[in-house]
Order: structure tokens, then sequence, then C-alpha cells
């Protein structure tokens, strides 16, 4: 996937007022299947899998023994006994390791990604182009849902209503051989369609206020700390519940937070934040000059007690301390 094809800027509007595709074939699709697909994808994913009925997508993560995130994806129920997880490709060998170490159920496991292809249509316009192409109907698939249809006369592609830009849009999976026909279909339409490229998926996300593995979480945090606790469900056994309920009953040190800059500057990844009595309270994790917004925004971790809306922070930016506010997710709305 580029960095960028017409620039950052360009790309960034064009997803937020029209329509864009990314090639996010990078990512990780992982089948699972068996009589006990269900007990195994259960086990290892801290969202409750019992509430999905075929058809249906959930975001969740999966944890070590102390309640890490190994790993955040996307869980797709494509019948009782087959499930899909759709993971971040720089955690694919260490995902699928942990759910072969954890497979008491004699399930199979496949990394199916080397024969698969995933396209991101996002954007206000995204149902429009997409419906010139499949007889399926787009209106019918509800947010966080998917249908297996026909597109672009290819067979078997999944079309799933979800996205990571909160621009709207769907993600199609496909087979490798059908990718070139569907990219090229894609930009038959009249529709001003525009390839987007990885800068300006970090900005939309950022200004959504969506996590990035290895920047926002990581196996060194935990979805409490990260604010995930929506997807951590007690009611079920998983691997790490143990430590992440204790944290949910006894409360944790610090907390991810959100923040604009009020002063100039650029915050980016591994700048100490400080409180207004000097003292350092934290670290930024992402950060970026929000194109919709105007504004320099971010996130990171901070001790607990100044993780609260409207604190005034203070960032170490070239030997100068920035001032910041602690705002609420997202940054962007509609």
């Amino acid at each position: 996937m580029p960095i960028q094809y017409k620039g950052v800027i360009y790309e960034h509007h064009h997803v937020r007022s029209n329509v864009g595709v990314f090639d996010v074939s990078h990512m990780c699709q992982i089948m699972i299947r068996g009589d006990f697909a269900f007990d195994l994808v259960q086990k290892t994913t801290t969202n409750d899998v019992a509430r999905l009925k075929d058809g249906g997508v959930q975001y969740s993560c999966m944890l070590n023994d102390n309640a890490g995130i190994i790993d955040d994806l996307l869980v797709y129920r494509i019948a009782s006994n087959h499930y899909m997880l759709v993971v971040n490709a720089s955690n694919a060998e260490k995902d699928f390791n942990w759910l072969c170490i954890n497979n008491d159920f004699n399930v199979s496991i496949q990394n199916v990604t080397k024969d698969k292809g995933l396209l991101a249509v996002q954007g206000p316009n995204a149902q429009k182009l997409l419906q010139y192409l499949t007889p399926v109907n787009l209106e019918s698939i509800a947010y966080y849902k998917f249908k297996i249809g026909v597109f672009a006369d290819c067979e078997d592609i999944i079309i799933s209503n979800t996205g990571y830009t909160g621009a709207g849009g769907f993600e199609l999976y496909m087979n490798k051989e059908d990718c070139e026909q569907i990219w090229n279909q894609l930009f038959s339409t009249s529709i001003d369609l525009e390839p987007i490229g990885l800068a300006a998926r970090d900005t939309l996300r950022l200004e959504m206020g969506y996590c990035l593995y290895g920047n926002d979480i990581s196996e060194e945090t935990s979805p409490i700390e990260a604010g995930l606790s929506w997807i951590v469900k007690l009611n079920k056994n998983f691997i790490g519940k143990k430590n992440v309920s204790q944290q949910l009953s006894k409360g944790v040190g610090r907390k991810l937070i959100a923040f604009i800059l009020i002063d100039k500057g650029i915050p980016r990844q591994g700048y100490k934040i400080f409180n207004s009595d000097n003292k350092l309270i934290g670290e930024v994790t992402s950060g970026t000059m929000s194109p919709s917004l105007n504004k320099s925004i971010g996130m990171g971790y901070v001790l607990l007690s100044e993780a609260f809306e409207g604190n005034k922070i203070f960032l170490a930016i070239r030997n100068k301390q920035i001032k910041a506010i602690v705002v609420n997710r997202p940054f962007y709305a509609k």
C-alpha cells in the first residue's frame, strides 16, 4: 500500500467528501472451521461471539494472560462452524501461532491471505459507486454486517459494511485472481473515485480516535487502559479474563486520552507529556495535523488523575512546552 498517490491532504478530503479506495490486501485473513470453531474464537477473543449470527461482524481483541493486547481484530461469522478473523498484517504470524497454541478443539486454522485480496471503499459516495457493480442490495447490509454475492461479475465476494475512516463505506474480500478485475471495474463508473494511500488512512482513523496497533495499543497496554472496555464481555471465559476483570473492578493507573494542541506544533509518537506542575505524566502514541479540523491532534497515555476532559497538558516538542487540551473522542464529527 503506497504512502500516498496524489498527496495526503487531497486524498483525505476526497474520502471525507466523495469516495476513495484503499488496497488493504496486506491485512491477514484467518479462516477457522470445524464443529468447535465457535469455542476457539470465544476462548481467544474478548467480545461475546455468541451475539453474532451468520452475516455478522464484531470488533474484538485477543489478550495474553496478563491482559495485554496481542492484537485488535474483526470477527466474521460466516456460519456456525466457520469464522474469519481479520488481523493486523504485522501480527499475522504471532496471531496465527497464538490461535494454534490454544486450539484445544481440533478445528482447522488456515491463513488464506496469500490467496485473497481486500479493498476498502470509503466515503459518502461509496454505496452509490458499489451499487453499480453488484445485484446485492447494499442498503440491506447494516453496519457491521456482511453479505456474500456477485460483485463486478466475480462470485463469492464478501461485501462488508465496515471501515476504519469514519466516512462510511464497505470492504470487499475477494479471491486473488479477481483483484485486478474488481479494481478496474471500480474505476469504470462515472463517480470520481481516487486511490488512497497509507498516510491518509492514518489521518482519517486518527480524526475518529481509532486505535492503531503498535502505537496506541500493544501487549504492554490493556483494553481497559485503551478505552476498549466495551469490547470486553465478562459473561464468558476468555484468555486474560482474570487480570482484565481485576482492572475493571480496581481501576487502572493510566488511560488513553485524546488531545488538541492549543499552541503551534505537531505531536509525534514518543513525545513526553507533562502537567501544569511540569511533572511527567505520560507519552504521545499518535499525532498529526488534522486536515478536516486544521488543528494538531493526538492521543497518548497519561496518569488517570490527569485524564479528564478540559485538562491542560503540555507536550515537549523541540525543547519547548506546547500547550494542549484533553478532549473526548472522536475529534471529527460529520
